[in-house]
């Protein structure tokens, strides 16, 4: 069984650490990247690591995660208001995905409070800042389960 896991991260994110610090922190996305690799290497877990501003990006990614993963980690950031196309794409993945949002969505704007995205998600994590990512990692090698040795 594949031990790659995919964490997927959408419009915005990319100015991590840059854009309103007081509502998603001052870590950059290179340092939630190397947070979740070093608790994927923990766990005997391969990672690929994508931020794009571009929906069908995302979606393509989606589907190349379909032939070679075990597990999707997706912060779809504004896409998880507004994608159906998103939502179709991870209906077709047939492994967990873990929904993560940086902020507590539920204490923000009302548009904010619905999700395409956990319509697929086997569990949400919002509100925990950039440490949402490695719980997430941890939620999924619990679902995947250990290395084959």
């Amino acid at each position: 069984m594949s031990r790659l896991i995919y964490i997927l991260n959408g419009p915005n994110l990319n100015l991590l650490g840059k854009r309103q610090p007081e509502i998603y922190g001052r870590e950059t996305l290179a340092d939630v990247e190397a947070a979740c690799r070093a608790v994927a290497t923990r766990h005997g877990l391969d990672i690929r690591f994508h931020q794009s501003n571009r929906e069908y990006e995302l979606i393509d990614w989606i589907h190349e995660a379909r032939e070679t993963a075990a597990g999707i980690v997706i912060n779809p950031a504004a896409f998880t208001h507004t994608s159906v196309a998103i939502l179709d794409a991870l209906n077709t993945f047939d492994a967990p995905v873990i929904e993560v949002h940086i902020s507590n969505v539920h204490k923000r704007e009302a548009f904010r409070h619905h999700s395409y995205v956990s319509l697929r998600a086997d569990g949400v994590i919002a509100g925990l800042g950039t440490q949402g990512y490695p719980l997430a990692i941890e939620r999924l090698a619990h679902l995947i389960g250990p290395a084959k040795a």
